[in-house]
C-alpha cells in the first residue's frame, strides 16, 4: 500500500514506469509486478478510504471544483456486440461519443472532480450513452457551498435553477 501511495505522489501513472523507478534499489527484489498487481486489488477498499480521507483533509482549502467527463473507452468498436467485458457488472457498457476526439466509442464515462489543487474529491462511471448532466445530480448531494466548473455538457436550464434554489453552489 506504501508502494503504490508513493507512487502516486510521485504522479508515477503505470506501473511499468513504477517499476522501473525502483529498478536497481532495494525494493526490486522484494516484489514482483504480478504480486504487487493482486495486493492492489485486494487492497482497493482500504486504499480508496485512504484517498476519501485525505480528500476531505485537504478539502476544506478551497471551495472550487472542476467536474469533467471522461470517455473510457474497453475494446474496440468492431469488437463491441460479442463482447462479453463487464457484462456481469451493474452498469453496463454503451456506446457513446466522446466530442473531444470526435469519436465513438464503445465503454464507460469517467465523472471526476477535483479541486484546483488538482486532488480528486470524487468519481463516477455511467454507461458512455447517458447525458453527463444525469451525473449531476450524485454530485450536489455531496459539494454544497461551492462553486464548480463543468463543461457544456453540464449545461440544463432545470438542474441550473435546482442548484442554486438549493443553494448548493455558489457562483
Amino acid at each position: 500500500m506504501a508502494l503504490n501511495i508513493t507512487a502516486e505522489y510521485r504522479s508515477i501513472n503505470f506501473e511499468l514506469q513504477l517499476f522501473r523507478c525502483i529498478s536497481g534499489t532495494d525494493l526490486e527484489d522484494k516484489i514482483e509486478r504480478s504480486v504487487y498487481n493482486r495486493r492492489k486489488r485486494k487492497l482497493f477498499c482500504c486504499i480508496e478510504k485512504i484517498r476519501e480521507t485525505l480528500s476531505c483533509k485537504f478539502s476544506g482549502f478551497t471551495a472550487v471544483f472542476v467536474v469533467d467527463p471522461t470517455p473510457v473507452a474497453i475494446c474496440k468498436m468492431s469488437r463491441a456486440k460479442p463482447s462479453l467485458i463487464c457484462s456481469t457488472e451493474p452498469i453496463n457498457p454503451e456506446f457513446g461519443y466522446g466530442t473531444a476526439q470526435k469519436i465513438g466509442y464503445f465503454g464507460f464515462k469517467l465523472h471526476a472532480v477535483c479541486d484546483k489543487n488538482v486532488i480528486f474529491h470524487s468519481f463516477d462511471f455511467s454507461p458512455a450513452n447517458v447525458h453527463d448532466v444525469n451525473d449531476l445530480h450524485d454530485i450536489k448531494e455531496t459539494f454544497q457551498n461551492c462553486l464548480l466548473i463543468g463543461g457544456m455538457a453540464y449545461i440544463s436550464k432545470t438542474l441550473q435553477v435546482d442548484l442554486f434554489h438549493h443553494q448548493y453552489f455558489s457562483a
